[in-house]
C-alpha cells in the first residue's frame, strides 16, 4: 500500500477565504488515518485534494513516490488515475440496481471477465457480512447494510488508499458502534491505507492508529490516539479531545498556584478522571464541596467547588458523597496539562517525583 504525503499544501479559495493553509502530513502505508476537527476547520477539503476533487492552491501532493498535484510545477493527475476509492457521508448506491450490481458496477467498468467479477463481488460480500443481501434493492436495506455496501463497492476495486468523509454520520448510535467495529475489522482484513475524515472524536480515538487533529485550516498535532489524549500540543487539542472536556485552571488563581509553580504557565488543564475523592483529609488532598452529581450509565460526573474553582470529576467508582456535602479530593500535579500564554504546552519541569510543599498545608 503506499503513502501519502502532503508538502506544505494549502486550499485558498479567495484572498479572504483558506480553507487550508500550509500543511504538512505523512500517512505511512497501511496507516488508519483520522482527519479529526470542528465543521468547517478544512479537513473534508484535504481529503478532495487528495482524491483529486480539488486542485491545490499551493504546495505538493504525493501518493507513493508519484506527484499527483503541484501547482508550481503545472502536474496534476485525475482522481480516477490515483488508485484511490472514496466513500461520502452519503452512500450513493444506484437504487434500480441489486446489492450484488451495485458492487460489481466497478468491475464492469473496468471491463473484467464475469467470472472474476462474481469471485471478487462475492470475496468481499462475505467479509462485510452482506452475501445474504446481494438481490435486495437499496431501499430494502437498513442504514448500517447500505454502509457496508458502499464500502463494498470500493473494496471490490482493490484501491490503494481508500477515503471515508464522515461515513457513519447518518447512522444511529447502535449502528455507530457497530460499524466502527467493522471498519476497524475491515482495515486489518484487507491491509489498506485508510484515511478517515470525522468531528466525532470518540471515532477517532477507537478507529485510528494516528489521528491529525486540525483547527482552521491548519494542523494542531499528529499522533497516536494515546499520545494525543495524554500529551496535547496545545489548548485547542487539549479542549477538542476527551468527554466530560478537560477542566481549566487559570495559574494565577489558588488552585492553579498549588498546581504550578512554574514559570511561563499561564493556563493548568485537568482532566475529570484525573481528580480523585479521598474519604479523608491527608498531606495530599485538597478541601472541596460537591454541588452536583450526573449518573451517565457505568460512570458518575461529579460537579465539584476546589479553592473556589468549579470543576468536573469523572468516575467509574459510584461516589459515596451526596450533592451539597463537602469531601476531599486528590490531584496529582504530574498529571496536570500546563500552557504557556499563547496556548502552547509546558513541559513540567517539577513534580514528577514529589507533591508540591504547598499541598502540605491545603487542609
Amino acid at each position: 500500500m503506499p503513502t501519502i504525503t502532503l508538502d506544505a499544501i494549502s486550499k485558498q479559495y479567495s484572498q479572504q477565504a483558506t480553507a487550508v493553509q500550509n500543511v504538512d502530513l505523512h500517512i505511512p502505508s497501511g496507516d488508519f488515518m483520522c482527519l479529526l476537527g470542528p465543521s468547517g476547520c478544512g479537513k473534508t477539503t484535504m481529503l478532495r485534494m487528495i482524491a483529486g476533487l480539488e486542485h491545490l492552491s499551493h504546495g505538493r501532493l504525493y501518493i507513493g513516490d508519484q506527484l499527483v498535484d503541484s501547482p508550481q510545477s503545472g502536474c496534476f493527475v485525475a482522481p480516477e488515475k490515483r488508485g484511490l476509492g472514496l466513500v461520502f457521508q452519503s452512500y450513493a448506491l444506484w437504487p434500480h440496481m441489486t446489492v450484488e450490481q451495485n458492487i460489481e458496477f466497478g468491475l464492469r467498468l473496468r471491463k473484467l471477465s464475469e467470472r472474476e467479477r462474481r469471485a471478487r463481488t462475492g470475496e468481499v460480500m462475505e467479509k462485510l457480512g452482506i452475501a445474504g443481501y446481494a438481490k435486495r434493492y437499496p431501499s430494502q436495506l437498513s442504514g448500517g447494510q447500505q454502509q457496508r455496501v458502499a464500502l463494498a463497492r470500493m473494496m471490490v476495486l482493490k484501491p490503494k488508499v481508500l477515503l471515508l468523509d464522515e461515513p457513519l454520520s447518518n447512522l444511529d448510535a447502535s449502528l455507530r458502534l457497530e460499524m466502527r467495529a467493522e471498519l476497524k475489522r475491515l482495515h486489518q482484513a484487507f491491509d489498506t491505507t485508510i484515511l478517515f475524515v470525522t468531528h466525532d472524536q470518540w471515532e477517532a480515538m477507537t478507529l485510528a492508529t494516528n489521528i491529525a487533529v486540525m483547527s482552521k485550516g491548519q494542523l494542531q498535532q499528529v499522533g497516536s490516539p494515546d499520545d494525543i489524549y495524554a500529551r496535547p500540543a496545545n489548548r485547542f487539542v487539549a479542549e477538542f479531545i476527551g468527554n466530560p472536556p478537560i477542566n481549566q485552571v487559570a495559574a494565577d488563581t489558588a488552585l492553579g498556584g498549588r498546581l504550578a509553580r512554574q514559570p511561563n504557565t499561564h493556563m493548568l488543564g485537568i482532566r475529570p478522571e484525573d481528580i480523585h475523592l479521598a474519604p479523608d483529609a491527608t498531606a495530599h488532598t485538597l478541601p472541596a464541596k460537591v454541588r452536583g452529581i450526573m449518573p451517565t450509565g457505568g460512570s458518575w460526573v461529579l460537579d465539584m467547588e476546589i479553592e473556589g474553582q468549579c470543576l468536573q470529576l469523572s468516575t467509574q467508582i459510584r461516589p459515596q458523597v451526596q450533592a451539597g456535602e463537602h469531601t476531599y479530593c486528590q490531584i496529582q500535579p504530574q498529571h496536570v496539562h500546563l500552557f504557556d500564554a499563547a496556548g502552547s504546552r509546558l513541559e513540567h519541569t517539577a513534580y514528577h517525583n514529589a507533591v508540591p510543599t504547598s499541598f502540605m498545608h491545603a487542609v
